[in-house]
């Protein structure tokens, strides 16, 4: 008897004990997990395009590096956006800013805000502190239809974007006229225009269309880097582990895959400030007008 009652009770307590437990299981489970939620960091990282690029999205170039280095990296997200120049200085007017910055010449708002980094490069210098580095370069080259490049004929200097065809042509000795980047590669194509001193962008048009056309890459100057800084302190370990990654081996290797070139590749002499902001980009395509102006053109550019 005294046995049946037992087990009616034990019987009669279980479900008491299951909800127990379930209370318990629900109250001490979000305090086991809740150290590991404490330690996500987000770091921002807008991407800023100024000039034309190859192909492809360096954004997205961006996005697929960022998740390499959160692989290798725990607790940390990069959250990358693209954002466009002139909604990048009306975010700064507003008082924002990323944890990082990669653009291209003319964004000059982020300078003061920038952190120096432990690699230099001239462009990316102010003051004589390293504070932007690039991660990619495009390259400034002359095309003909033919290997002759010494047959007199009309030359389009393509513009588009921030970038310094005349400065870059003014170097190279070449005479020519500015002609928006479209209308010049087909003025090209079409046979209005001898030569085209273009740039990485139209490489990547002619292989599109399967074009075969002879290139002379040019050397003497170029600004076509996208830079990337820190500015954000509080999260900078974070940020450098992705400008490592940024500047590997694989990742530079990587950079066809955008149109894009290696920076260790570089053989350019001089380039311009990546802080020029607009009104010293026009001081410098004035000074590239005419040869009475040019003599002041290099007091401007920077030695490689």
């Amino acid at each position: 008897m005294k046995r049946r009652n037992f087990l009616k009770f034990a019987f009669a307590a279980l479900p008491f004990f299951a909800i127990l437990a379930l209370i318990l299981a629900v109250i001490f489970y979000p305090a086991r997990e809740q150290p590991s939620q404490s330690t996500e960091r987000v770091v921002r990282v807008w991407n800023v395009d100024t000039f034309e690029g190859g192909k492809g999205s360096r954004t997205a170039f961006l996005r697929a590096t960022a998740r390499r280095t959160e692989s290798a990296r725990e607790g940390v997200y990069y959250l990358v956006t693209s954002y466009t120049e002139e909604g990048a200085v009306a975010a700064f007017e507003r008082g924002e800013a990323p944890d990082m910055l990669s653009f291209g010449i003319g964004l000059s708002v982020y300078a003061e805000m920038s952190i120096p980094l432990d690699v230099s490069f001239a462009g990316g210098t102010l003051d004589g502190v390293p504070i932007a580095y690039p991660w990619c370069r495009g390259e400034y080259a002359l095309f003909s239809m033919t290997e002759d490049f010494e047959e007199a004929g009309d030359v389009a200097l393509s513009v588009g974007g921030n970038n310094l065809t005349e400065v870059a042509a003014v170097c190279a000795g070449i005479e020519g006229a500015r002609v928006e980047s479209m209308a010049a590669y087909v003025g090209f194509l079409d046979g209005k225009y001898r030569y085209l001193l273009g740039t990485q962008r139209d490489v990547c048009r002619f292989s599109a269309r399967g074009v075969r056309v002879a290139a002379r890459p040019l050397s003497a100057y170029n600004d076509l880097y996208q830079y990337i800084s820190i500015l954000s302190s509080g999260k900078y370990e974070d940020c450098a582990a992705l400008l490592r990654e940024l500047l590997s081996e694989k990742t530079q290797d990587s950079l066809s895959s955008i149109g894009m070139l290696p920076v260790g590749t570089d053989r350019s002499e001089r380039t311009v400030s990546v802080f020029s902001d607009t009104s010293a980009l026009e001081r410098l395509r004035a000074s590239a007008g005419t040869p009475s102006e040019r003599k002041n053109l290099y007091k401007f550019l920077k030695t490689i």
